[in-house]
C-alpha cells in the first residue's frame, strides 16, 4: 500500500487499506497524550448527551471562562474554533496583505490555507545542520521583503524544540516594528506551558496565538481549539462561519479537560519520563541522530543508507505507524518523527527498530 500521507494520525485510512481493525495498529505518527483523555472528560461527554436536544452555546461562554482561569487571562482574549486548523484557514481571509513568510519545517496546513486564499507564501528554512537555530538578523532581512504575515510554530513541529522567551520576544518586536502580523502556533505548548508567549501577545492587535486541545488533552476526534488574541480580533474570528460551530460534547469536554489538574500533572510527568527513556534508547542506535525535544514527540535522522519511507513500510508490516518527515519543507527522506507513547508501546517500537536498522 502507498504510505505517502501529509499528516500523521491516519489510523482509520491505514487500517482500512490493510484490512485490519484500527485497534490492531499502534500509532506513533500522531502526537497525542499517551494517557488519553481525562476521566472527567469521559464523564462530561456522557452527561452532555442529555443536552443534545438543545442548540450548543454559540457564545462558548463556559469554555471561555474555563480558559480564562486556566491561562490567567481575561475572557475576551479567547475565541473558540473547530480545532486550531479552522483558525489557520480563517486567518488569511481577514488579515491585511497577500504575502506570508513561514518558518519551516512546520505544519503543512499554513501553506495550504494561504494558497486557498490567494496569498503568496515563502519559506524561511531552518537547517538540521544548525540544529534548527533561528538567526534573528537573517529573519529581519527576510521580513523586509514586503511580507505581511509571519507563521511560526513554537514548540517546533516536527522538531520538538522549545524556543526561548527571549527569542520569541525578539521575533515579536521585529514583527511589530516591520508591521508584520505574527501568527504564533502553540499547538503543543501545553506540554511546556511556561514557554508560552500568551501574556506578551494577548492584547496586541497584530499578533495571535493558536492553541489546540487535540494533543495534550487527547480529544482529536472532537475537533476543539482556540486562539488567544485581543478582543476585536477574537470577535471577528468568532463571527466567521456562522453560529453553532462547536458542538455541545466538545464544549463540555473542553471545560472538563481544563479542570482536571491531577490528570494533567500526571500526564506531564509520565511524558517527561517516557520521553527521556525513549530518547536514550533511540540514541543507542548508531544509525540514528537524535534531536532534543520538550514535547511529546521526537525527531531523529537516519544516518545509514536506509530511508524513512523504507523504515516506515517495515514498521507498518508490524502494525506500527510512524511519521515520515520527507514532506516537510527543509527536511529529507532521512527524517522520522515519533510520538511518545506508553512504556510498553515505546519498548515495542525499540525492539522492532532494532531488527530493522542495518
Amino acid at each position: 500500500m502507498s504510505s505517502s500521507y501529509d499528516h500523521g494520525g491516519t489510523i482509520f485510512t491505514v487500517a482500512r487499506a490493510l484490512g485490519v481493525p484500527p485497534a490492531e495498529l499502534i500509532d506513533f505518527s500522531a502526537s497525542i497524550n499517551p494517557l488519553g483523555m481525562s476521566p472527567l472528560v469521559r464523564t462530561a461527554l456522557i452527561h452532555s448527551l442529555d443536552t443534545l436536544v438543545h442548540y450548543p452555546d454559540a457564545g462558548h461562554a463556559g469554555l471561555k471562562e474555563a480558559l480564562a482561569v486556566y491561562h490567567g487571562l481575561p475572557v475576551h482574549n479567547f475565541t473558540i474554533a473547530n480545532g486550531s486548523t479552522e483558525l489557520i484557514y480563517n486567518l488569511p481571509a481577514i488579515l491585511p496583505g497577500k504575502k506570508a513568510l513561514i518558518i519551516s519545517p512546520s505544519f503543512s496546513e499554513y501553506l495550504r490555507a494561504l494558497n486557498q486564499h490567494g496569498w503568496e507564501a515563502v519559506h524561511f528554512v531552518l537547517t538540521p545542520e544548525n540544529n534548527f537555530f533561528i538567526d534573528i538578523s537573517l529573519l529581519e532581512q527576510a521580513l523586509a521583503g514586503g511580507v505581511d504575515a509571519l507563521f511560526f510554530c513554537n514548540p517546533g513541529n516536527p522538531t520538538g524544540i522549545l524556543y526561548p522567551e527571549t527569542l520569541i520576544g525578539a521575533m515579536f518586536r521585529l514583527c511589530q516594528s516591520a508591521g508584520v502580523f505574527l501568527v504564533l502556533d502553540e499547538a503543543f505548548m501545553d506540554f511546556c506551558e511556561e514557554g508560552s508567549a500568551k501574556r506578551m501577545i494577548a492584547g496586541c492587535d497584530k499578533a495571535i496565538i493558536l492553541r489546540s486541545m487535540t494533543k495534550y488533552f487527547a480529544i482529536p476526534g472532537l475537533r476543539l481549539g482556540y486562539a488567544i488574541c485581543n478582543g476585536q480580533l477574537a470577535d471577528r474570528l468568532n463571527a466567521m462561519g456562522g453560529p453553532w460551530k462547536i458542538n455541545t460534547p466538545a464544549l463540555s469536554a473542553g471545560v472538563a479537560a481544563l479542570q482536571d489538574s491531577l490528570h494533567n500533572s500526571n500526564s506531564l510527568e509520565y511524558i517527561r519520563q517516557e520521553r527521556t527513556r525513549l530518547y536514550e534508547l533511540l540514541g543507542r542506535f548508531p544509525q540514528l541522530k537524535m534531536y532534543p525535544s520538550q514535547v511529546n514527540y521526537l525527531l531523529f535522522e537516519i544516518t545509514n543508507n536506509q530511508t524513512a519511507g523504507e523504515i516506515k513500510e517495515k514498521l507498518l508490516s508490524q502494525r506500527i505507524l510512524i511519521r515520515d518527515c520527507a514532506s516537510f519543507t527543509g527536511l529529507t527522506d532521512k527524517f522520522i518523527r515519533i510520538a511518545v507513547r506508553t512504556n510498553e508501546e515505546n519498548t515495542l517500537l525499540i525492539e522492532n527498530l532494532g531488527r530493522i536498522l542495518k
